[in-house]
């Protein structure tokens, strides 16, 4: 499934500051019977956004009007749990690219990646100093350059870098998936193959 190219993005962020969500919270297993990637956005942290009742719990984050944006500012530890892609589905419907975390289970980091959707790992003191921003103004930018890895405060300039395997960068940037990497480097495929007969 090629996804959007991702560019540099300047957003406002939604902060979810729980530590430990796992995939079951991010969306719950009896929502995991589709077998296509839409629609899992509305669903997306299903028992936290809505009461027993299905009513709306107003006062989880994403109900709250003052945040909004394409950037999701998560306590340490996102996505543990069991191994479902769906969890990297749902983010991705819902509208967010970047997931911001100082700690991202392994099987949701490649999730996240195969699905359009970038992962930062960033220190612990510098999520703190986030969640502050968000705190003081919900409508605070950020801006996130993967080609240059660096995620960045807009009014104040605090930047850092980031980590990011180079060929997830690379498919990320050009919007493909594994199978459209292997088709953009299809010649030299064919040129190696040549060269060993």
């Amino acid at each position: 499934m090629a996804v959007e190219k991702f560019k540099t993005i300047i957003s406002r962020a939604v902060p979810l500051p729980i530590e430990n969500v796992d995939t079951d919270q991010i969306i719950p297993a009896r929502f995991l019977k589709a077998t296509t990637r839409e629609g899992f956005g509305d669903n997306l942290f299903r028992d936290w956004r809505y009461k027993n009742d299905g009513t709306i719990n107003e006062d989880f984050v994403l109900n709250n009007p003052a945040y909004s944006g394409k950037i999701l500012i998560a306590g340490k530890n996102f996505g543990s749990g069991s191994s479902r892609e769906h969890a990297a589905w749902a983010i991705h419907d819902y509208g967010f690219k970047v997931v911001v975390s100082s700690f991202f289970a392994d099987i949701f980091r490649n999730n996240a990646l195969n699905n359009g959707v970038l992962p930062v790992v960033v220190s612990e003191e510098f999520l703190a100093r986030l969640f502050s921003v968000i705190a003081d103004d919900a409508n605070a930018q950020f801006r996130v350059d993967l080609d240059a890895q660096s995620f960045e405060i807009v009014a104040t300039g605090e930047k850092v870098n980031f980590d990011i395997n180079a060929y997830k960068k690379q498919c990320l940037l050009n919007g493909y998936d594994d199978i459209d990497y292997l088709l953009s480097i299809k010649d030299k495929i064919e040129r190696f193959e040549n060269e060993r007969v």
